[in-house]
């Protein structure tokens, strides 16, 4: 999932490149731990993609909350477990993390 502005969803391009996202969401799988914790984090980071968070639904489900930082590398902000009070672009969301593996 991606964080972009109103007026590029408006625009409905086919493809965004890199400067349009200002958060990227992974969920990850077994499969893609390892890509998405070091080589998304890095690649992401080259790219410019202000904010970084990796989602693991494994028990307990938790948040890793990455943001760039002045020398562009990701500053690890926090990693929330079941429910996570998380600031993103100025404004503070209650998440409930333990809701995504819910039935």
């Amino acid at each position: 999932m991606v964080v972009t502005t109103n007026a590029i969803v408006r625009a409905n391009p086919s493809r965004l490149v890199a400067a349009d996202v200002s958060l990227a969401v992974e969920v990850m799988s077994g499969g893609s731990r390892r890509t998405d914790r070091v080589t998304k984090l890095s690649e992401y980071a080259e790219a410019g993609i202000a904010d970084y968070w990796i989602v693991d639904l494994e028990d307990p489900v938790s948040l890793a909350h990455h943001r760039l930082g002045s020398n562009h590398t990701y500053q690890h902000v926090g990693t929330y477990q079941r429910q996570a009070d998380v600031t993103y672009s100025g404004d503070t969301m209650h998440l409930d993390l333990d809701s995504l593996t819910s039935p």
